[in-house]
């Protein structure tokens, strides 16, 4: 099994309700990585290539850098927790390179999110029926 992981960071405020309670605005820089795995290579070696998960990563987090998230969406109608950033940023991410990773049956495995040192929230996605090929958003 092979993995790969592709980091990258945003700064962002966001106000999240807990028990009903909505705490005041505050910011963090945001650090995400994304993990691609798969059994086999290309024929030049590759899981797949780098470039392609950055670019992607890159658009999914591009709407909120330098903004609350609380005003972009999907967090516009949703509690913007670390865990439901991970959750949006994997099942995006497996959206987008679905194409992308299907000549070598990889797939996104998972995205996690560190809202502050030492706080990571992650998201797996399930394996498909039968384990194997490719993840695909919930």
């Amino acid at each position: 099994m092979y993995e790969l992981t592709v980091r990258t960071c945003f700064a962002a405020a966001h106000a999240i309700v807990m028990a009903g309670v909505r705490e005041p605005v505050h910011g963090h820089n945001w650090e995400v990585v994304v993990g691609v795995e798969g059994e086999r290579l290309d024929a030049d070696g590759l899981l797949c290539d780098f470039h392609a998960v950055e670019a992607a990563l890159a658009s999914v987090v591009a709407p909120f850098r330098n903004r609350s998230l609380n005003d972009v969406a999907p967090f516009d109608a949703v509690n913007p927790t670390a865990e439901l950033v991970a959750a949006h940023v994997v099942e995006e991410m497996a959206r987008r390179l679905h194409a992308v990773l299907a000549p070598t049956g990889a797939r996104v495995a998972f995205a996690s999110v560190t809202e502050a040192p030492g706080c990571i929230a992650t998201c797996r996605l399930p394996l498909p029926p039968g384990g194997g090929g490719l993840g695909h958003p919930r």
